[in-house]
């Protein structure tokens, strides 16, 4: 039984032509598609790490860190596209790995995936919270210290109030506790639910760069890149660099994209739409809106500040917007881990339906059809993340997570055009293999941008669900113990056939 047994393409072709009480349901138009890409995509990145990444990375040059983690991106995304025209199934780059690279290499990617989509919905989670209490304090309302940060955090608003001491970010909880139970509900309703806010969320964005350009003070553009500290992450085009891969975690809409592959009305025309469309949209969006905040205010001034763009906008003076644009962010950030918690909850159902995870994890809501059991896992296992962890943490955690799939995925590309190049895609990426090698080297050069801690936590992470595998997934898996008969011996019931008596 090899590590590397791969999973035959018409055997995803078929499961993805499913239908049934067992089966996703497909509602996703390419619209809504390219909605759900925007929904992930502008977010935390945008709204709390750019002025993390300008702060303590990049300067004003922060939007070459946006331009250079788009090249990345591009690169990806041209391969996620042609994957997920090919094989339109729920997973993601999990299910292109197991294609390519064989079940050991898929497993890697699937756990990393967790790590990305998971820790990520934590990230935005806790930017939320910081963005609610000071929406808060603009009404004289303050909630107790204690139930508003991690214990290794501190929370400066813009009115002097500072919370130190807590011991659990309860907001963060909530939101989260309330964007499992609508996805529990189905596909089709949060879908409807992320179009509204991304429409929102878009105007904000305009608004923001429409409103603010015109008070821009070409002062703070001075110096654009700041000189290097002597610390590869500090300023200079190193800093740049690791701005890029900081801000990267905001680029991982289009991802998430290809995780609703067997929710798309059609996924060979859909998937592309959606993964290439949402990743221009926001590629124009972001390098604009850094523009605008770091002439707003000067870069030092975001250090430590989780909510820049709300400082940066109270430059203007239209103090009767401000509590809008922040009521408008935090619907924006719910966007972000509405798509996010949709994504891994996928991932699991894909992972479970192989084998390679308990089939907890693969059960469909019999009214629903939806993966609520998975949804309700992720619902305490982020919750314990976003309330316990501080932001800056879980933001390099999502980074080098996603970094490290996009790497996987360029790979894999160029191994399906060697080995298997006859199979119908509706996409392809071009200049093969310069485009899947150009990604490759961007995104490890990304990773190796990031503090030395992230790999740290990448390797520890990796090394839990290496442990996983070969206590139980590797023993439980379908592809390599097929039929109906498990490792054990004994026969399995499928889902749909009632037990006998």
């Amino acid at each position: 039984m090899s590590l590397f047994i791969k999973k035959p393409i018409d055997a995803l072709v078929n499961e993805a032509a499913e239908t049934g009480a067992h089966t996703l349901k497909r509602t996703l138009s390419s619209g809504a598609l390219v909605a759900l890409g925007i929904g992930a995509i502008i977010g935390a990145g945008l709204f709390s790490l750019t002025g993390i990444a300008a702060a303590e990375n990049a300067g004003p040059a922060v939007t070459i860190s946006f331009v250079l983690a788009a090249v990345g991106c591009a690169f990806a995304g041209l391969c996620y596209a042609e994957f997920a025209s090919m094989i339109p199934v729920a997973g993601s780059a999990y299910t292109y790995s197991y294609a390519t690279m064989g079940e050991f290499v898929a497993w890697i990617i699937g756990w990393d995936l967790v790590l990305e989509y998971a820790v990520g919905a934590a990230t935005v989670a806790v930017s939320w919270s910081r963005y609610l209490l000071e929406l808060l304090a603009s009404f004289n309302i303050h909630l107790p210290k204690m139930l508003v940060s991690s214990p290794w955090e501190t929370v400066s608003l813009s009115d002097g109030t500072i919370y130190t001491g807590g011991i659990i970010n309860l907001p963060s909880i909530f939101i989260v506790l309330i964007l499992s139970s609508i996805l529990i509900r189905g596909t089709r309703g949060s879908s409807l639910i992320n179009n509204f806010l991304v429409v929102l969320k878009l105007l904000v964005v305009v608004t923001f760069i429409l409103l603010g350009w015109s008070h821009i003070d070409p002062a703070n553009y001075d110096p654009y890149i700041p000189t290097n500290t002597g610390k590869f992450e500090n300023f200079g085009w190193t800093g740049i660099a690791t701005g890029a891969a900081v801000v990267f975690f905001a680029f991982i809409g289009f991802d998430a994209v290809s995780t609703a592959a067997q929710e798309a009305k059609n996924p060979r025309k859909g998937m592309p739409i959606g993964i290439l469309g949402s990743l221009v949209v926001c590629t124009i969006l972001y390098v604009l809106f850094a523009h605008v905040m770091t002439g707003l205010l000067n870069y030092k001034e975001f250090a430590g500040d989780a909510k820049p763009a709300a400082t940066a906008f109270a430059q203007t003076g239209y103090d009767f917007l401000q509590t809008a644009l922040i009521i408008a962010i935090l619907a924006g950030y719910t966007s972000v881990m509405l798509v996010m918690l949709l994504g891994q909850s996928r991932v699991f159902y894909t992972m479970s339906k192989d084998g390679l995870l308990p089939k907890f994890f693969g059960q469909i809501h019999h009214k629903f059809r939806t993966p609520w059991k998975t949804n309700m896992f992720f619902m305490v296992f982020v919750s314990l993340f976003a309330g316990l962890v501080p932001v800056s943490d879980l933001g390099h955690m999502v980074s080098i997570g996603t970094l490290f799939a996009f790497v996987l995925v360029c790979l894999g590309v160029m191994l399906m055009r060697y080995k298997m190049p006859n199979i119908p895609r509706a996409f392809r990426t071009p200049l093969v293999p310069f485009v899947p090698i150009m990604g490759i080297v961007v995104c490890v050069y990304l990773m190796y941008a990031l503090p030395v801690e992230s790999w740290w936590r990448l390797a520890i992470w990796l090394a839990i669900g290496l442990l996983i595998y070969f206590i139980y997934g590797k023993k439980n898996s379908k592809l390599q113990h097929p039929d109906t008969t498990s490792p054990r011996g004994k026969q399995e019931i499928p889902e749909d056939v009632p037990p006998m008596i």
